[in-house]
């Protein structure tokens, strides 16, 4: 896939990672590394792919020694997790659980990163802008979110409103601040090109700052996802009728920790799913930023 920026400046930005053939360098002392310890270098994929599942198993390995170990029936071993998980969607209501945390986050994460981009890249992008926003977010961005909660019940309601306004303001203020990082880091060179070869501000922002400012977007997306998904379990526990939050907190009062631990694998697998689904749009969008 094309580099973007070359839309304006004609020149490609020079790749930052190191490849595979690259030279040993003064620590190697002339002789080959291998793959798996060579410092800073790439793998190839069958051994990344061996690696992953091996990691993952001795996980699973560590979590069966552990609970077999345990006295105090408090945790369960992946089999009875297992079956936790399904006893809850032969109930028919961890389907819906599902569905409505999932949609929460999608929709109140959604405003934090519309918000976080436009902010974000103009503060990143002009200094008049940074001064003016600086202060004033540096304020609100250390009042705990989560302290929000019972007023945004009481200025919206006890229906999705508060809930996806509680995802909002626990994420919107680290995403602003990251993706204006990230726009500032911009070469200046790059500019100063689109500059000289006639192209405008706005010309510039859009087909040189923000094409060059995407894969650090899609990063900021994926490390502050985590933090939408905390909010989601501060706003169910506030309001809620369904979800996996208040699941959890139904399961606690039944003692029921097999289904405990079969929501927070839910948990685990839909972030999962979601990096594997941020790597594809990244590769796919801005592929020139993998090499």
């Amino acid at each position: 896939m094309a580099d973007p920026i070359l839309t304006v400046t004609g020149a490609r930005p020079r790749p930052t990672r190191p490849t595979a053939e690259a030279a040993p360098t003064a620590g190697t002392r002339g002789h080959r590394q291998s793959a798996i310890g060579r410092l800073r270098g790439d793998i190839p994929p069958g051994m990344k792919t061996g690696l992953s599942i091996a990691g993952f198993l001795l996980l699973l390995l560590a979590w069966q020694v552990l609970a077999a170990r345990s006295t105090s029936n408090l945790l369960p071993t992946p089999a009875e997790t297992w079956q936790g998980g399904l006893d809850l969607y032969r109930t028919g209501e961890l389907v819906g659980d599902v569905r409505a945390s999932t949609e929460r986050v999608l929709i109140g994460y959604s405003i934090s990163m519309a918000v976080g981009i436009v902010i974000g890249v103009l503060m990143g992008s002009f200094r008049s802008v940074e001064a003016f926003t600086t202060s004033s977010i540096g304020f609100v961005r250390y009042i705990p979110a989560s302290a929000l909660g019972s007023l945004f019940l009481l200025w919206l309601g006890i229906d999705e409103a508060p809930k996806v306004a509680l995802i909002v303001a626990g994420t919107v203020f680290y995403n602003v601040l990251m993706i204006a990082d990230v726009a500032a880091g911009v070469p200046k060179e790059l500019v100063r090109a689109a500059y000289t070869l006639g192209a405008g501000r706005l010309r510039v922002l859009r087909e040189v700052i923000l094409p060059h400012s995407l894969p650090g977007i899609i990063d900021v997306a994926r490390i502050n996802l985590a933090a939408a998904w905390l909010m989601l379990v501060v706003s169910e526990l506030l309001a809620a009728e369904s979800g996996m939050a208040l699941r959890i907190f139904k399961l606690y009062r039944a003692r029921d920790v097999d289904g405990m631990f079969a929501i927070l694998i839910i948990f685990g697998i839909i972030g999962a799913l979601a990096d594997v689904a941020r790597r594809a749009f990244r590769r796919r969008v801005a592929g020139w930023a993998e090499t």
